[in-house]
């Protein structure tokens, strides 16, 4: 059965028995209700999270319904936890969607906490991602992935950087017979590194990173960036978080790869920031065309000539068929803002990469689901 079609059935058995059967023991069910009840019947969190009974002492609360209740948590855009706990006590529908019947069976806030860093701690909304993606796009091939980062800003003071005792470099012209190696950068490095290795190299702890918008403005931010490669139709595909201070171009081969273990496309849609040689060879050996603005920095030749133009016109030496590609990078930025307007990305109010990366993922799972269903609707 096609990814497509299993969607639409499971659309129609909720609209006829689960929304019937729940309207009877809830009553009406409000649109937000009935999203969560669509991204929690489709994505089975419970599945994912183990729950170890029998043991001695005082029993943990059940691990399953807390996942559900951070699902809810990104559906509803809810940024603290104490609010979440406060609108499962005043809401008896989302009580019973989230797994719990009474007021007294809702856990304490420390209980809440305690469970979302173990959730961070393995990575569970990952994981969910993860298979969510493989399952519906695995067998399915992608026209394009758009590639882009944004910026995260966190309630956290950012990490002061360990100095490195760098020898100064020799003045002047090298000796007779002396060679000087110049350092590699980490595009270079990545060149020969595993995924495993590349995500290691990465930094992400929080610090202050320094942007310029379309407008030329400067903007900065204490917090993190993330990475997301993006399908067609709005849908993310992989997500890497990183310090703030990461330029875009040192991420796109790790997050390359990690698209391409889940999903085959043929074209690689990214803005001048990843104009780089290294970049364009690494996407040609996945077999992928990138279609990239140019950087005027690279060419002295464009920075006079560009000025008054676009950025799509930036592509000056690529046809025209390809600058209407280019175009459909657009959905990447789609995601971002959604991510952040509607699933909770701008309120993080967690400390720490993993923290962090898991808040942002149950938002970037609700917002798959979404788009998924979009599709059928």
């Amino acid at each position: 059965m096609k990814p497509i079609e299993t969607i639409s059935n499971f659309l129609k058995n909720i609209q006829k028995k689960l929304f019937k059967n729940l309207k009877e023991s809830l009553g009406p069910l409000s649109e937000k209700q009935k999203k969560l009840i669509k991204v929690l019947e489709l994505i089975r969190i419970e599945e994912y999270v183990t729950y170890n009974r029998g043991f001695r002492g005082r029993p943990e609360d059940d691990r399953q319904i807390l996942a559900r209740s951070f699902i809810a948590k990104a559906v509803y855009n809810i940024p603290k936890t104490n609010q979440l706990r406060e609108q499962l006590l005043a809401d008896h529908s989302l009580r019973q969607i989230c797994g719990w019947d009474s007021i007294f069976d809702i856990p304490s806030e420390s209980t809440f906490s305690r469970a979302f860093a173990e959730f961070s701690k393995i990575e569970l909304p990952q994981k969910v991602h993860k298979s969510l993606i493989e399952y519906f796009f695995s067998d399915q091939l992608i026209g394009h992935i758009s590639r882009d980062s944004t910026a995260i800003e966190a309630r956290e003071k950012p990490v002061k950087a360990k100095l490195k005792l760098v020898k100064k470099k020799k003045r002047g012209r090298p000796k007779k017979g002396e060679i000087r190696v110049k350092p590699l950068s980490r595009l270079e490095k990545q060149q020969s590194m595993t995924l495993e290795e590349m995500l290691n190299d990465l930094p992400a702890n929080c610090d202050v990173g320094n942007k310029t918008d379309s407008k030329g403005y400067k903007k900065s931010w204490t917090g993190y960036k993330l990475h997301i490669d993006s399908a067609d139709g709005d849908i993310p595909i992989s997500c890497i978080l990183t310090s703030a201070s990461v330029h875009d171009s040192q991420v796109a081969i790790p997050l390359a790869e990690t698209t391409n273990q889940r999903v085959t496309n043929l074209y690689d849609l990214m803005d001048a920031a990843y104009d780089s040689p290294i970049i364009k060879e690494h996407s040609k050996k996945l077999n992928h065309i990138p279609i990239i603005d140019i950087n005027p920095r690279r060419n002295k030749e464009l920075r006079m000539a560009i000025k008054s133009e676009n950025k799509a016109e930036r592509l000056l030496n690529i046809a025209n068929p390809s600058k209407t590609r280019y175009n459909e990078r657009s959905g990447v930025e789609r995601v971002n803002g959604r991510l952040k307007d509607e699933f909770g990305g701008r309120n993080i109010r967690v400390k720490g990469p993993a923290k962090v990366m898991a808040h942002l993922m149950f938002g970037i799972i609700v917002l798959t689901v979404d788009q998924l269903i979009r599709f059928v609707t």
